[in-house]
């Protein structure tokens, strides 16, 4: 078996792999605006959305719990091909019959999600084999999958012809995972052979991937199906519009996801929770700098600039700017007060995340009510200034409390629980 690469070099990759994931999400919003008009990205960021969410899911389901995976060698390989096979099958239970309904139903809206439908079982089962290198140690299998990914899907869509409709750019997209799919399996059953699989374990109920799904549900989906009820009963084109101005700002969440897997480490070398949550504090405040710097350099582009961005979708989208601008320093602010929580007492978060999630989906809606697309930007801003605020609240009263200056807690927490097996059982971070 090939030895693993050294720490730094794993790091590197990992970080690398990331970058190189998210640069992609951000390539086709801009590639598939380019391509098409206003009313065609509507459509198709209105179903990009929809895979957002069903992606989250399972990374929450799948991924989450895998790469929390212990023991030998043969059940780490094991959990591995448990976790890809039952994605392949499950996406695939679910998107057959939906697309088949879709395609029946008719409209433009239902023959892109057909589309989407199809192409389902590719594009989650690709996304799964990162988390399967993750655990295995390979980040560098995972980078060399998503560099093909990424080669493949810029072209595919860059060769449609103008105007081209949402359900065929979908369709492109979501072939184009083909070669980075067929080299993540090639790659994984090297390190897997013989290992065997049971992809009937993420039905138990003891699947801690259950919890990781409904974290996932009250913290990051909520505003997301949100989003996309108001594509569906009200107005398409505010989708469009919305996806377009935070694609601008797909820089941002890399420095996001940064933060959030690479910060509690970083924290728990302060020492103690005092320096840890100043220094959260201080990266939370570097970051809205970061993103107001960003809202500036933007509302300052040229419109011929914008528009070789996202075609005619900038129209509408230089519009939100400032509002989308001032959601991201917000979330900036938010992300570290959480990060902190973590850090300080993890059981916190999750009563934040569900009340203030729900809160930004009726700022959102009654944004919309009031104001339209921009109310609707101005909307979620507000929900996660709150979110925000109340996370930072929560920080306070922690440091307040007469543990406040003890020294931070072990950051593994899942180190003291029992080994679990290849079923995936895991506990969430």
């Amino acid at each position: 078996m090939p030895r693993r690469p050294r720490p730094r070099t794993a790091l590197l990759c990992s970080v690398a792999d990331q970058g190189v994931a998210a640069g992609t999400n951000i390539a086709v919003l801009i590639v598939a605006a380019r391509r098409s008009d206003v009313h065609a990205f509507a459509t198709f960021s209105l179903v990009y959305t929809v895979f957002t969410v069903l992606l989250g899911l399972t990374v929450a389901y799948v991924g989450q719990a895998l790469v929390l995976e212990q023991g030998g060698a043969e059940s780490v390989a094991r959990a591995c091909r448990s976790a890809v096979a039952f994605t392949a099958v499950a996406a695939t239970a679910l998107g057959a019959p939906a697309a088949l309904a879709l395609w029946v139903t008719g409209g433009g809206t239902a023959t892109a999600l057909a589309a989407l439908a199809l192409v389902l079982p590719l594009a989650l089962t690709q996304e799964t084999t990162r988390y399967a290198f993750s655990t295995l140690h390979r980040p560098h299998h995972a980078l060399i999958a998503d560099v093909s990914r990424l080669a493949a899907v810029l072209p595919a869509l860059a060769t449609q012809p103008p105007g081209a409709g949402a359900p065929r750019l979908l369709l492109a997209w979501g072939l184009s995972a083909l070669p980075a799919l067929a080299v993540a399996l090639w790659l994984l059953r090297r390190h897997t052979r013989g290992a065997g699989q049971d992809p009937a374990c993420y039905l138990r109920r003891d699947h801690l991937g259950r919890r990781f799904a409904v974290e996932f549900g009250v913290g990051n989906a909520g505003s997301q199906l949100a989003i996309i009820g108001l594509g569906l009963i009200a107005n398409p084109l505010a989708v469009g519009a919305l996806r377009g101005a935070t694609t601008l700002y797909g820089p941002m969440n890399v420095l996001f996801n940064a933060a959030t897997g690479f910060g509690p480490p970083l924290l728990n070398r302060a020492g103690d929770t005092r320096r840890a949550a100043r220094a959260a504090g201080a990266a939370g405040g570097v970051l809205a700098g970061v993103a107001a710097a960003w809202t500036t350099v933007l509302l300052l582009l040229p419109d011929g600039y914008g528009r070789a961005l996202l075609g005619d979708t900038w129209a509408s989208a230089a519009r939100l700017l400032p509002a989308t601008g001032s959601q991201y320093a917000a979330m900036a602010l938010g992300t570290c007060g959480l990060l902190t929580l973590r850090v300080l007492r993890p059981r916190t978060t999750l009563p934040i995340q569900l009340v203030f999630s729900l809160a930004s989906v009726g700022c959102l809606l009654g944004g919309y009510a009031l104001g339209g697309v921009l109310g609707a930007a101005w909307g979620l801003c507000v929900g996660s200034a709150a979110k925000g605020a109340a996370s930072w609240l929560r920080v306070t009263r922690l440091l307040g409390a007469p543990h406040g200056g003890l020294r931070l807690p072990s950051l593994r927490p899942w180190r003291r629980l029992p080994k679990h097996s290849a079923a995936g059982e895991g506990r969430a971070p």
